[in-house]
C-alpha cells in the first residue's frame, strides 16, 4: 500500500485541478482496494449536502447520486464521528443487492471536509491496513480541497474549480515567493557552432586565450560579489569553475584541436562535449550533474569568443529567476535583494542552483513542467515551495491568500528571534543542544548565532575541496584554528576527512562502480596515514588554550577501525606535545551511519565519548535506496519504520552504556522528524542556521512526555504515509502548523 500512496500522492500533484485530482484518487483507490465503487464526496454548507466531486466503478454498481443530503444515513454517520465507518450486510436504497462499506471522513482542523467511500458487492470485511490506507489518504485527499478553495474553488454546476494556469515541480527549498518571472536563456548556444578550418592557428588560439581569460573574469567579479553573504562551503562552486577555466587538461585540449585546423568557436564546442560526456556517463548522479556546469563555463567562454560583451540585465525587483538549465552564476547575477525565487526546468535536489538556493534560504522548484518558458517572461507569478508549484498570473483571491502566507512566515521568522537567548527545553525539563552543521567559513559572525550551542558537525573536506591539491599542515591548521576561536568556549565538533561517495577531491578522482559503498571515509584516511596524520596534528594544534575541539570519526563499520584510528591520533597527539604546544587530548566520537556500528555500540561506546548518526547514510543503507538516484528516490523516506527503529535502538544502546547521542543530516532539519527525534530522546541536534530557531520552538512547545508517547504511537504502524499524518497532527494541535505549510498554522 505504500507504494500506491506514494503513487497516487505523485499524481495528485501533477493534476491541474482539483476536479482531475479527485477522479485520480477515485480510480487509484478502487484498483488499489479491488472494490467496485468509490465516490468521493465534499460538503456544501451552503446548500446543506454531500455533493459527488469524483467516483469511479466496474459497473458492478450504478452510477451514484450528485448530491447527498448531510442526514444521509451512512455518510452522515462517518461525518458525525468524525472517524471511519465500516458496514457489512447492508441493502441500499436503490439496490437490491447487499453491500460492504467502508466511510472515512476528510478532515482538516478538525472540520469534515467531505467523505472517501468504498462500496462492494460481495460479502466481506475491510481490514485495518485497508482502513489505514484509506485515511492516510483522505489526509492528504484534505490538503488539496483546503488549497484548491483558498485559490477559489466554488461548487457550482459541474464542481468545476477555477482554472489555473500553473508550473508542477520538485521542491528543493520550502517558502512562499511572489514577484515577477525573468527567463533567463544561456549566453550562446555551443550546438549551433558549425565546423570550419583555419589557416590561422596563432589567431585562433589567441582568441581562445583572451575568451578563456575574460570568462575567468566574469566568474571572479561573481564570486567576488557573492563572497560577503555567502559561506564558504558554497563559495566553493565558484571556486571549482575557476580551477575548470585555469586547468591545463582544458586549455590544452582546446588548443590541440585548434592545431589539428580547426577555428577557435568548434575546437572549444569538441571539448566541451567530450568533457560532458565524461561527466554524464558516470554512475554516480551528483558527479552527472557536474555535465551542465561544464556546458555553462563553455557557453560562457563562446560568448566572448563571438566578441560579445555580456550587458547588464535588468531584474524586476522581485525576481523569480526561471531557465531551462540555471546555473549558479545566474543566481548570482541577479542583483543583492532582488531574488525572490528560483524555478529550474532541469535539475535536482543536488544541483549546483539548488545547493546555492539552499545557502540563501530562496524558495526552489527544479524539474518544472507544464508551461514553455517562453510564456513566462515578465509576467506576475507566485512560487509555493511547500507544494512544488508556480502560478502563472494568479487571480485576485490567490493572491490575497499567499501574501497573506508570506506575510505571516515573515511575521514567525521575527518572532521566533525571540527564542535565540532561551534554554533549548522542553516545558517538562528535558533539554536538547541544538547546533550547526558547517564547513569551512571565512565569515567568522556564524559565532554571533547565539541560539547554536556550538558546531555538531564540521565538514573538514571542505577546506580538501577548495584547493587545487591537499592542503599543507599549516592551511589546515588556520582553518581549523580560526572556527575553534569564532565559537570557543562553545564545542566544536570536527569530522575527519570524508571524502568519496558523493564528494570527490577534483585532483583525486575516484572512480567506482558503487563509490557509496566503496573508498571513503575512515577507509580512504586509515589506507593513508600521512594525510590523516597531517590532519589530525592540524586539529590538535589548532585547539592549543582552547579546549573547545571534539573529533569524529566517519564511516565507522568495525572496532577495527576505530583501534586504529585511536593509534594514530595518540601518535599525533604525542607528536604535536613534542613540539610544545600546550595541548589536550579532546573527546572523540564515531559516527553511526552504517548498520554494522549500530549493532556494536558496546564495543565502540568503551574506545570512545559520544556517538553521532549521519542520518542521510543510515536511511539509504537501511532502505538499501540511493537518494541520488532519480529511479528510485522516492523510496527513499527518513521516518520509515525500519529507520525509525534503528534510531531508536541506537539511543536506547548509548544511553545503557552513558555515552550522549546526537544526530545530524537532514532528518535533524525536517519539523515533522524532529519531534520524533526529541521523543526518542536524543541529547543533540544538527542542522543548517536557517532552521534552528524553527526547532528550538517544536522543542520548548511540544512536552517531552507527549514526543515520548508519540514515538510509541508511531512505531506500532507500518505505514510512511500514516506517520507523517499523525505527527503533523500533533504539530497542528500545539499551533505549529506553520512549519509544515505557508503561513503561521
Amino acid at each position: 500500500m505504500l507504494t500506491v500512496l506514494r503513487r497516487i500522492a505523485q499524481e495528485i500533484d501533477l493534476a491541474g485541478d482539483l476536479m482531475s485530482a479527485l477522479n485520480i484518487v477515485a480510480r487509484c483507490v478502487r484498483e488499489a482496494m479491488q472494490v467496485h465503487l468509490c465516490r468521493i464526496y465534499l460538503v456544501d454548507h451552503k446548500q446543506k449536502c454531500y455533493v459527488l466531486m469524483a467516483f469511479d466503478n466496474n459497473d458492478k454498481l450504478p452510477v451514484p447520486s450528485s448530491s447527498v443530503a448531510l442526514d444521509d444515513s451512512l455518510l452522515g454517520l462517518v461525518s458525525q464521528r468524525v472517524a471511519p465507518v465500516a458496514h457489512l450486510n447492508l441493502v441500499g436504497n436503490d439496490l437490491s443487492e447487499k453491500l460492504a462499506f467502508l466511510g472515512v471522513p476528510i478532515v482538516h482542523h478538525q472540520q469534515v471536509l467531505g467523505v472517501i467511500a468504498v462500496e462492494e458487492a460481495n460479502h466481506r470485511l475491510f481490514t485495518e491496513d485497508e482502513e489505514a490506507f484509506l485515511v492516510t489518504l483522505a489526509a492528504q485527499v484534505a490538503g488539496t480541497v483546503v488549497h484548491a478553495k483558498e485559490m477559489g474553488f466554488v461548487f457550482k454546476e459541474g464542481a468545476k474549480p477555477l482554472e489555473i494556469k500553473c508550473l508542477q515541480g520538485i521542491s528543493a527549498v520550502s517558502g512562499v515567493a511572489i514577484g515577477t518571472a525573468k527567463v533567463v536563456y544561456p549566453p550562446a548556444d555551443l550546438d549551433a557552432v558549425p565546423d570550419r578550418s583555419t589557416n590561422n592557428i596563432d589567431e585562433e588560439l589567441q582568441r581562445f586565450k583572451d575568451a578563456l581569460d575574460l570568462a575567468q573574469k566574469d566568474i571572479v567579479q561573481l564570486q567576488q560579489k557573492i563572497e560577503p553573504v555567502l559561506p564558504l562551503e558554497e563559495q566553493v562552486l565558484f571556486s571549482a569553475y575557476l580551477q575548470v577555466l585555469s586547468s591545463a587538461e582544458l586549455k590544452d585540449d582546446v588548443d590541440e584541436e585548434i592545431q589539428k585546423g580547426q577555428w577557435a568557436e568548434g575546437a572549444l564546442r569538441n571539448v566541451i562535449k567530450k568533457h560532458m560526456m565524461q561527466f554524464a556517463l558516470m554512475e554516480d548522479l551528483y558527479l552527472r550533474e557536474r555535465a551542465e556546469d561544464i556546458l555553462a563555463l563553455g557557453q560562457r567562454i563562446l560568448y566572448h569568443l563571438q566578441e560579445r560583451s555580456l550587458e547588464p540585465t535588468q531584474y524586476p525587483a522581485k525576481t523569480i529567476l526561471i531557465g531551462e538549465k540555471l546555473t549558479a552564476a545566474d543566481l548570482a547575477d541577479v542583483p543583492e535583494g532582488a531574488l525572490c525565487g528560483v524555478i529550474s526546468y532541469s535539475g535536482s535536489h543536488n544541483s549546483h542552483v539548488a545547493i546555492l538556493a539552499r545557502a540563501f534560504n530562496i524558495p526552489t522548484i527544479m524539474s518544472a513542467t507544464g508551461l514553455a518558458v517562453t510564456e513566462l517572461e515578465a509576467k506576475a507569478v507566485i512560487l509555493d515551495g511547500y507544494h512544488g508549484c508556480l502560478y502563472v498570473e494568479p487571480s485576485m483571491q490567490l493572491s490575497k491568500n499567499y501574501e497573506r502566507w508570506a506575510k505571516e512566515e515573515k511575521e514567525l521568522d521575527r518572532a521566533l528571534q525571540g527564542l535565540s537567548n532561551l534554554p533549548s527545553q522542553t516545558v517538562d525539563g528535558r533539554a536538547v543542544s541544538l547546533l550547526l552543521n558547517a564547513g569551512l567559513m571565512r565569515d567568522v559572525g556564524l559565532s554571533l548565532n547565539k541560539a547554536a550551542e556550538g558546531i555538531g558537525l564540521f565538514r573538514t573536506e571542505m577546506s580538501f575541496m577548495d584547493k587545487a591539491k591537499f592542503p599543507t599542515e599549516t592551511e589546515q591548521r588556520e582553518v581549523y584554528r580560526q572556527v575553534l576561536q569564532a565559537f570557543s568556549p562553545r564545542p566544536v565538533t570536527m569530522r575527519t576527512l570524508d571524502i568519496g561517495g558523493d564528494k570527490a577531491l577534483p585532483y583525486l578522482p575516484i572512480q567506482e562502480e558503487n563509490p557509496f559503498l566503496g573508498w571513503r571515509g575512515i577507509r580512504f584516511t586509515l589506507d593513508h596515514p600521512d594525510i590523516f596524520l597531517m590532519q589530525l596534528r592540524a586539529l590538535l594544534s589548532a585547539s592549543e588554550h582552547l579546549e573547545n575541539l571534539q573529533i569524529l570519526f566517519p564511516m565507522i563499520t568495525s572496532v577495527e577501525e576505530v583501534d586504529e584510528a585511536l593509534q594514530l591520533l595518540s601518535r599525533a597527539y604525542e607528536e604535536v606535545k613534542a613540539q610544545g604546544l600546550n595541548v589536550t587530548m579532546p573527546k572523540v566520537g564515531v559516527m553511526l551511519e552504517v548498520p554494522a556500528a549500530i549493532f556494536q555500540i558496546k564495543a565502540l561506546a568503551e574506545r570512545v565519548d559520544f556517538f553521532s548518526v549521519g542520518s542521510n547514510d543510515l536511511t539509504q543503507y537501511i532502505l538499501a535506496v540511493d537518494r541520488n538516484n532519480t529511479r528510485v528516490c522516492s523510496r527513499f523516506d527518513v521516518l520509515h519504520p525500519a529507520v525509525l527503529r534503528t534510531l531508536q535502538y541506537a539511543v536506547e544502546r548509548a544511553h545503557a552504556y552513558h555515552k550522549p547521542i546526537s544526530l545530524c543530516g537532514e532528518l535533524a532539519s525536517d519539523a515533522v522528524a524532529a519531534v520524533l527525534l526529541l521523543g526518542l530522546g536524543f541529547d543533540q541536534l544538527s542542522m543548517n542556521a536557517g532552521i534552528l530557531l524553527r526547532i528550538k520552538w517544536i522543542i520548548r512547545t511540544i512536552p517531552y512526555a507527549r514526543a515520548s508517547a508519540l514515538v510509541q504511537e508511531v512505531l506500532a504502524l507500518n505505514n510512511v504515509s500514516l506517520i507523517r499524518t499523525e505527527v503533523e497532527k500533533v504539530l497542528d494541535e500545539a499551533g505549529l502548523g506553520g512549519l509544515i505549510r505557508a503561513g503561521k498554522s
